[in-house]
């Protein structure tokens, strides 16, 4: 399946982020977007967005305008085998007292680490991306720090890699869910693997819509590692699904976008007790109230 890449350029940092979250806005809706600095002095930024879908051309030029860049250029992605690349490069990785893994290096995982083991799949999440590692980082922080936590949701869980870790720290419920059918498939793949199956539920859902996630709320900690503008529009729902002290760990966020995020959360009475920065990506550590 071909996906789509669509990139401008315009001057200053403030109109580019501007240009960037204006893109979350589009029909259809990118996978993913990025502003970078291009660094040459030239104080050009760059903005592209990423579409499963071919983007409206006349919704980019439109957007082009009104922000003072350049025109789109929006080229096609061919269809790749991410399995087969992403089993070639990965590696274990660390994350305080966990390490994320593929079966063929399961014999090299130190005993003394919390193994969580992920086969390339068609699902985001195998922890040697920022996201996944800052959440996992975030929370091994938490553990640290004695919080036990006894329902936990994982909101977009692609591989299930944030439910399973919490599952083999604490004991109570974990619940992941995610939009695409094929990372819920990945998901409950990914939980037999690890020895969790029947202690982490895997089901699709778009949010807290799910029935079964209705039924299991208050969570005293969610997990929800997607993108920005998401998490944005999830803010009144993870407010309706806590409680009083409950956590969420937030990641998916570009750097430049953190600050928009947690200022939506506050206005839904939750804290930032932590903020962690892995290259271009943070992770929000909230509290409520």
């Amino acid at each position: 399946m071909l996906s789509y890449s669509a990139l401008t350029t315009l001057m200053g940092e403030t109109p580019a982020n501007a240009l960037g979250e204006a893109m979350w806005e589009m029909d259809p809706a990118p996978t993913g977007v990025g502003v970078f600095e291009v660094e040459d002095g030239s104080g050009l930024w760059e903005v592209g967005a990423y579409f499963l879908e071919r983007p409206d051309e006349v919704a980019l030029s439109l957007l082009a305008a009104a922000h003072g860049a350049r025109a789109f250029a929006v080229s096609e992605i061919p269809e790749k085998d991410w399995v087969s690349e992403v089993r070639r490069e990965l590696t274990p990785v660390h994350a305080g007292r966990f390490v994320v893994f593929g079966g063929h290096d399961r014999e090299i995982v130190p005993s003394q680490k919390i193994g969580l083991e992920i086969e390339a799949a068609m699902a985001f999440g195998t922890g040697h991306h920022g996201t996944t590692q800052g959440c996992l980082l975030a929370f091994d922080a938490l553990l640290k720090k004695g919080m036990v936590a006894r329902n936990v949701a994982d909101i977009g869980a692609g591989t299930a890699v944030l439910a399973m870790a919490a599952a083999k720290v604490l004991s109570g419920r974990f619940i992941a869910s995610d939009i695409d059918p094929i990372a819920t498939e990945t998901a409950k793949a990914n939980v037999a693997a690890n020895g969790l199956r029947g202690r982490v539920q895997c089901l699709t859902s778009v949010g807290f819509r799910h029935a079964e996630l209705h039924k299991r709320a208050p969570y005293d900690l969610i997990f929800a590692n997607i993108l920005a503008g998401p998490l944005k529009k999830l803010a009144p729902e993870m407010e309706a699904h806590s409680e009083s002290g409950s956590v969420l760990i937030l990641s998916g966020i570009q750097n430049y976008q953190a600050r928009g995020v947690a200022n939506i959360y506050e206005g839904y009475g939750f804290a930032v007790i932590e903020r962690r920065v892995i290259g271009e990506w943070t992770t929000i550590t909230l509290r409520k109230a």
